[in-house]
Formats: structure tokens, C-alpha cells, sequence
């Protein structure tokens, strides 16, 4: 991910890193409709914070549970039972950059689909398409999710298959994704990649580090203390 970690503002705040471009090896998942259920199983949401979640992307698909009440600190009995899921192959252990499908997180709106993505390791996502709260979701973590034609997507996820230490290259700020002497003319929604670019994703950080402002708004509201 380009540009530095966030860095103070002059107010106290931390400004979000722009987000310009991504690079990384890729990992790719295949299937159309992956839901954010597959993502991330609904017995994992009972948690406090996303801390671990990563450990659990995909879970379902990785191993075959024989224990669907299994809680999240839970043995890991059916770890012994792996699948070949791409996110079981150590040769894709490192990647950062997922390339899916279309119409990838859809289902419900929960967060916790990109945030275990992000934890397992994941910095951008290329795919044919996305559904639009899944997408909205991952700029809120500052990971972009580029689309791109269903033939370069497939010839991709091949390539990353047979090559999985293939450096790949997502350019946000040009929508564009090179990999191995290729290019992809890729396509970032025009408000994600302007939110990216400036680095205004994080919208936490965003009002940090405009926190003058925010008082200045907060004191003339008529229902805040002032």
C-alpha cells in the first residue's frame, strides 16, 4: 500500500495514508456469489473486537466442521481436516492482493467480511464485481476493490495459480493492474478512488484531524452541551 502510515495533523489528529497503489502477490478465489457468510461465518461474529478474525476467513470452505456450534475459542479439531482452499496453500500465505469473481460479498452487510480479510493479510481486492455495502465496507478499511473484464480476471487468477509468487500491482490513482509484463485496464468506482487517493477513507481519522471543526459544528448544534 503506498504512502506513509498516517501522520499527525497539525491539530493533534492523524491524518489516513493515501491509498494510490497496492503490491503484493495474489491469491485467487474462484466462484461466483461468494457471500459474506462464506467470508466470514455467522458464528464468528460474537466477538468484541475483529482481533484473530483473520484466522477465519473462509472457514467454512477451508476445513470440514463437523461442529457448526463450534465457538471462536474452540479446540481447532477440524483444522485437522483442511481443504484445498486457496487459503489453506502456504504458497499463497503472504499475498495481499484477492482475486475473485462477480458479485463478490454479497449477502448481508456485515463488516466483519473484509475486516477478517484485512486481518488475514489482505490490502486490495481485483475482481469482476463487487456488491455495493461489501465495497463500501472495504473503503471504510482503505482496501480497494477494483474491477475489471471476467476474461482478464480469469487469465489473472490462472496466472497467480501457476505463478503464485508473481508480483502484482494494483494502481489505484490510474485504474490500472500490471502483473508479469501484462496490464489491465481495471476500473475503481469514482468516489472510492477519490476517497482513496486523498487519503479521506478513514473517516475517524478524518475527523481527528479536523477536531477544530467538529467543535466549532458541535457548539452551534442546539441539542449538544455546549
Amino acid at each position: 500500500m503506498s504512502g506513509a502510515d498516517g501522520e499527525a495533523a497539525s491539530d493533534g489528529g492523524v491524518d489516513a495514508p493515501a491509498v494510490e497503489r497496492v503490491v503484493g502477490t495474489g491469491v485467487p478465489v474462484r466462484g461466483n456469489d461468494i457471500d459474506t457468510d462464506q467470508i466470514i461465518p455467522a458464528r464468528f461474529l460474537k466477538v468484541l473486537t475483529f482481533d484473530g478474525l483473520g484466522e477465519f476467513a473462509f472457514f467454512d470452505q477451508r476445513y470440514e466442521t463437523t461442529d457448526p456450534d463450534m465457538a471462536i475459542d474452540a479446540e481447532h479439531e477440524v483444522a485437522e481436516n483442511p481443504t484445498d482452499h486457496p487459503f489453506n496453500d502456504e504458497c499463497f500465505r503472504d499475498a495481499t492482493v484477492l482475486v475473485v469473481n462477480a458479485n463478490f460479498g454479497c449477502g448481508s452487510s456485515r463488516e466483519h467480511a473484509p475486516q477478517a480479510l484485512q486481518r488475514w493479510g489482505i490490502d486490495a481486492i481485483v475482481g469482476e464485481s463487487f456488491a455495493e455495502i461489501f465495497a463500501g465496507n472495504c473503503l471504510a478499511l482503505g482496501i480497494p476493490t477494483v474491477t475489471a473484464d471476467p476474461e482478464e480476471i480469469e487469465a489473472l487468477q490462472d496466472h497467480v495459480d501457476a505463478h503464485p509468487d508473481t508480483e502484482i500491482t494494483v494502481e489505484v490513482a490510474d485504474e490500472v493492474v500490471h502483473y508479469d509484463g501484462h496490464e489491465i485496464a481495471a476500473s475503481v468506482d469514482p468516489a472510492q478512488r477519490q476517497s482513496l487517493v486523498a487519503g479521506e477513507w478513514d473517516r475517524t481519522a478524518l475527523l481527528g484531524s479536523n477536531s477544530e471543526q467538529v467543535a466549532e459544528t458541535a457548539a452551534s448544534l442546539p441539542y449538544t452541551d455546549k
